[in-house]
């Protein structure tokens, strides 16, 4: 059996991940703040499929608690699928956000599904296979109808894991970035939002089993709700193509010397 571990496991998105590779037969590490929870997760399915589950209760904006989960995937039974799914959403505008607030955001989203990327990366390619899966958002292709940092923090998380994977990927290390639309998970009620004011909430369990199909055909980037996958490869063949263009002078557009 190989070792999956989850972060944000103990609800929503991440707990149906916890159900999903369980019911694989893969073996959990489970890692949240909500220690209770992750508890009865793991009695539940340890007894289901006979798997082992280890619990973990961190914050991940704690650099000590990240560093012990870090510890974890570089020690231990090794860990060949990292779920970096522990997230949180900020709203509201940039010009009235609280630096605080945005700190603990950028810590979350952005340092540690870093982190523990990195320190799962190494030995992934020593044994030259494994797999990350990184929780992005659509929201990274919209920033200017999602004001403030949340939409920056899921733009990150695409982008790194692109470029993680043309690094990784010919080493043998699949890395998928899930783009989820708007799902129902408790990040949106913590955030402040009227869920009954979201149009068009995804399903977590939809959401985590399309993922899925996406992992097993070894996307790199999945978007569960995108019916037109061709607006996908137009917006991916744009950015590919673009580089392309630019030369070592100014653009023409940018030497008329300016009016006296």
């Amino acid at each position: 059996m190989s070792t999956a571990l989850i972060t944000g496991a103990s609800s929503g998105i991440g707990a149906v991940y916890a159900r999903r590779l369980a019911a694989r037969g893969h073996d959990l590490v489970l890692v949240a703040r909500a220690t209770e929870r992750m508890a009865a997760l793991a009695a539940e399915l340890h007894k289901a499929h006979e798997i082992a589950v280890e619990v973990l209760t961190a914050d991940l904006t704690d650099a000590a608690q990240l560093q012990m989960v870090a510890n974890r995937l570089r020690s231990g039974s090794p860990v060949e699928i990292l779920v970096n799914n522990a997230g949180a959403a900020l709203l509201g505008p940039f010009e009235a956000a609280d630096p605080a607030a945005m700190e603990q955001l950028l810590k979350l989203n952005v340092t540690a599904p870093t982190l523990l990327a990195s320190a799962a990366i190494g030995g992934m390619v020593k044994r030259g296979s494994g797999a990350i899966i990184n929780l992005g958002s659509v929201v990274s292709f919209m920033p200017a109808f999602f004001p403030g940092i949340y939409s920056a923090t899921k733009s990150y998380v695409l982008t790194f894991s692109q470029g993680l994977a043309a690094e990784v990927g010919p080493k043998g290390v699949y890395v998928q970035a899930v783009v989820p639309a708007a799902t129902r998970t408790e990040i949106w009620e913590r955030a402040g939002a009227d869920l009954s004011k979201i149009p068009n909430l995804m399903g977590v369990e939809d959401l985590v089993d399309a993922a899925l199909v996406g992992f097993d055909r070894r996307e790199a980037v999945t978007i569960p709700p995108l019916s037109d996958l061709g607006l996908w490869e137009a917006f991916e063949g744009a950015r590919a193509v673009l580089p392309s263009g630019l030369g070592a002078q100014p653009a023409e557009r940018y030497r008329a010397c300016a009016s006296a």
